[in-house]
């Protein structure tokens, strides 16, 4: 069977969105921070243990509000992995702080936990771990090391609702973790975020930089007699509308992910012969990881190979992607950040060779079964 068309990704409707949506209209008041913002933080609250979650309007957000919640400033670092997405290295530079680039691990893709140490300097502050595909990074090292020098993490975990790290979710375990909503990753409302809050010292003041530096939060819980500007901030939260159609997907989490994991799953069967002849790579799921099955990657053997295939399956009609650019060799990377000269060969390696293939709700055993097909194809010619 040969199809017109196989997206890379689908938005979705997966029960009750219209409906959330048309009473969040109903209730009069479609603004932030009412009824369904506040169904959605209990209900992410309860899935991820958080000790406190704020939705916001992106995860780009959740991050700037992490780094004005940490005071970065001028001549302060801050590590995180050069793979990733641009947003990361963003929040932290509009502070005025440096973006420290580390590599990454080649089974994983993850942050390689063992490089942290030789980049922390007495004006590192924080470490921001990505966790790539929702797998999480070696947190509890990460975390023993930070607690060693006094620094901050940041947990982006952009990518990883709905997954888990030794039983505990992703997001949890550092001072702060950011998910995105957008209308890529498994839980989606086109645009939006949230802030986890695992540090009980940074929930006051997360409030108030959410409500653009106001105390309006304590204001209608009654806990002021006044609403005015405290603080800095801006303009951190999502609309209700984001948040009704939001909340119908947070409902059908355990559906949602099951789905995906059965489409991953489909590849990993199917393409193992390719790896077992060492004609493609898989990353590795750690043992004590529970992902949540957000993508699908082959890591091809040089660039031409990955660009080749690339090309051939668009001829197809099969939409696939390549994934991040290392930010430490882009233009912005490199009159903003750092890699305290080290090379970062994986991340050149993996950003050289990486090939992500369709994995969205409703994507068909048929598309899958003509995708599999048309990348052996490929390597039979």
């Amino acid at each position: 069977m040969k199809f017109n068309n196989v997206a890379f990704n689908k938005p979705f409707i997966s029960g009750k969105e219209l409906y959330y949506i048309a009473d969040s209209v109903m209730k009069e008041q479609i603004s932030g921070n009412g009824y369904y913002t506040k169904l959605c933080e209990s209900r992410l609250a309860k899935i991820t243990h958080a000790n406190k979650i704020l939705m916001t309007n992106s995860c780009t957000s959740a991050l700037e509000m992490s780094c004005l919640l940490l005071d970065l400033k001028p001549g302060d670092e801050v590590i995180l992995p050069s793979f990733t997405f641009v947003s990361t290295a963003n929040a932290v530079v509009l502070r005025g702080a440096t973006p420290v680039f580390c590599d990454i691990r080649g089974d994983t893709l993850n942050l390689d936990e063992e490089k942290l140490q030789e980049l922390i300097s007495n004006k590192t502050k924080a470490i921001i771990p990505v966790h790539y595909a929702g797998q999480s990074c070696e947190m509890h090292s990460i975390i023993e090391l930070a607690k060693r020098y006094g620094l901050s993490v940041i947990e982006d975990a952009a990518q990883s609702v709905g997954a888990y790290h030794h039983g505990q979710h992703a997001g949890t375990l550092g001072d702060l973790g950011c998910f995105s909503f957008h209308e890529t990753k498994n839980i989606m409302c086109g645009e939006g975020g949230a802030l986890a809050i695992n540090n009980p010292d940074l929930i006051e003041r997360a409030e108030i930089i959410r409500e653009k530096g106001t105390n309006r939060e304590a204001f209608f819980r009654q806990e002021t007699n006044r609403y005015t500007w405290v603080d800095i901030g801006s303009s951190y939260l999502p609309s209700e509308l984001q948040m009704a159609f939001l909340f119908a997907q947070l409902e059908n989490l355990d559906q949602i992910t099951a789905k995906r994991k059965a489409a991953v799953e489909y590849y990993y069967i199917h393409l193992r012969p390719l790896v077992e002849k060492k004609l493609i790579t898989i990353p590795k799921t750690l043992e004590h990881n529970d992902v949540n099955y957000h993508l699908f990657a082959i890591i091809c053997r040089n660039k031409d190979e990955r660009d080749s295939l690339l090309s051939y399956l668009r001829n197809r009609a099969i939409t696939s992607v390549f994934h991040y650019i290392p930010l430490h060799s882009s233009p912005a990377g490199e009159r903003y950040g750092d890699t305290k000269g080290n090379k970062l060969s994986v991340t050149e390696h993996v950003s050289d060779c990486i090939l992500r293939i369709p994995v969205y709700f409703d994507i068909s055993t048929e598309e899958q079964s003509y995708i599999v097909h048309s990348i052996y194809e490929f390597f039979q010619r």
